[in-house]
């Protein structure tokens, strides 16, 4: 029964993630939630009952649903086999936070400064409570200066490859990532933040060499594609965070 509360629960956190999710990319507040479509704006019954848009009739995107069934799952996991090192509250409440940085950033190419806000203040409440307030803040000003670090590398490599082919060249990190590289930082401290973004560099580079691959197979290969970065720095933090040490 415990475990069917959890889910339960989970189910309930995952609307709120939705709606975020489904707002503040267009509004950056709380709005009433729109149809992406012909922006008719959804009713409280609606929304909650997932039922499609009332204007176009356009259906509820599949994320919606993968959020909604992934969190009560692992909601209801995580109260049978909480995490060590966060226990059933923090660990519930800090996925969910990497739940939402994930759907923007994949959606909208995007990593919110007040998203960011409230994950540096999370980050920083965590990472003192495991670890003390002197390595949580030197590993988030590790994980931020050498995410910066890759930043700048990559603008100025942009430059010269935009001068070298006479195009805009897309930038493969965005200032989001860097600001999300200190909240991982925060959460993990030193030194596990150099380890938890060389998985997230490792993870990136590998699923971008796949993707590559895939597109030149089906010969819609374009050099300089971008993907969003913040689900390997989510992954990172994760592997550190929830999975047991043997």
């Amino acid at each position: 029964m415990d475990m069917l509360l959890a889910g339960i629960g989970g189910w309930v956190i995952a609307y709120f993630i939705n709606y975020l999710s489904d707002v503040l990319p267009f509004t950056r507040k709380f709005t009433k939630p729109e149809c992406p479509q012909c922006n008719a704006t959804f009713s409280i019954q609606r929304y909650i009952f997932m039922q499609p848009c009332p204007g176009c009739g356009r259906k509820r995107v599949l994320r919606a649903w993968c959020v909604q069934i992934g969190l009560a799952l692992a909601a209801g996991w995580m109260w049978v086999q909480p995490p060590a090192r966060l226990g059933f509250w923090l660990g519930i409440g800090l996925l969910a936070f990497f739940v939402l940085v994930a759907v923007i950033d994949l959606e909208h190419r995007l990593i919110l400064h007040p998203v960011s806000w409230f994950g540096a203040g999370l980050g920083l409440l965590v990472g003192s409570l495991q670890k003390g307030v002197l390595i949580t803040i030197l590993g988030g000003a590790v994980g931020y200066g050498i995410m910066l670090a890759l930043y700048l590398l990559g603008i100025l490599f942009n430059r010269l490859m935009a001068k070298r082919r006479n195009q805009e060249v897309e930038d493969a990190l965005g200032f989001g990532d860097v600001n999300l590289a200190g909240i991982v930082g925060l959460l993990l401290g030193w030194p596990e933040v150099v380890g938890g973004l060389l998985l997230a560099i490792v993870a990136g580079g590998v699923v971008s060499g796949l993707i590559m691959l895939g597109m030149a197979i089906l010969r819609k290969y374009k050099a300089m594609t971008a993907i969003p970065y913040a689900p390997f720095l989510i992954l990172g933090a994760i592997i550190f965070l929830y999975i047991p040490k043997q």
